[in-house]
């Protein structure tokens, strides 16, 4: 059974992200907090939790103090911050104090129900518009490097092939059966992808990935071919 967290103190959004919940297609049990110190204690009360959809903005949180403090308290747990707020410094601070997900709550309902298979199956989420707003200002100054076309050069095609997918947010067990590799081999990939990035996490990939498609012009997608790669 999915079990899910919901803490947010409007009841009215709760009941909202309920119902997206159970558009997901399984059998399902939502909790409901409506601050910090409940969502706190809920979390350490039901260890079977897959996922807490958690505001920034209720009480107790202390701005992304309070998100530290639940990834501390609550580590085995994927936590997804849904909130009004999308601005580039927001995101990225929340992805680095835990998040494995921001999903802004003007998302269409679908896509919200999206979001939240594509986090349940492990991925990361950030929503395209996100990613297409972030600069590369946004990031250190060796991140910011990779807002050149030339990075792609030093891809093999099957790191761009990862890369591509990486991009999208899949986990690398959806991208072992996208591309028929074995778990470890991507795993591997991906460690050398954010090693030539210069970046620090699957996040900034994704971000910088969203900023070379923007500064180049180019798709991702379809890949060049390519010699000698493997």
């Amino acid at each position: 059974m999915l079990e899910v967290l919901i803490a947010d103190d409007h009841p009215l959004f709760r009941e909202a992200l309920a119902n997206v919940v159970a558009q997901i297609g399984t059998d399902h049990r939502c909790l409901e907090a409506c601050s910090l110190d409940e969502t706190i204690s809920l979390a350490r009360s039901t260890p079977s939790l897959d996922l807490i959809l958690l505001d920034l903005k209720m009480p107790g949180m202390d701005g992304f103090a309070g998100l530290r403090l639940l990834r501390k308290e609550t580590p085995g747990i994927p936590i997804a911050v849904i909130s009004a707020y999308s601005h580039r410094t927001t995101v990225l601070k929340a992805m680095e104090c835990g998040a494995v997900a921001f999903i802004t709550k003007t998302s269409p309902r679908q896509l919200m129900i999206e979001a939240l298979r594509q986090v349940l199956a492990g991925a990361v989420y950030l929503p395209y518009e996100v990613i297409r707003d972030i600069g590369s200002e946004a990031l250190g100054p060796q991140e910011a490097a990779v807002g050149s076309a030339e990075i792609m050069t030093t891809l093999t095609r099957k790191q761009l092939q990862v890369f591509q997918r990486l991009a999208k947010g899949e986990s690398n067990k959806e991208i072992a059966r996208a591309l028929s590799l074995a778990e470890p081999t991507v795993k591997a990939h991906v460690s050398a992808i954010l090693r030539k990035l210069n970046v620090r996490s699957r996040t900034h990939a994704m971000i910088a990935a969203g900023d070379l498609s923007r500064s180049t012009e180019l798709a991702l997608d379809p890949l060049p071919p390519r010699k000698g790669d493997g």
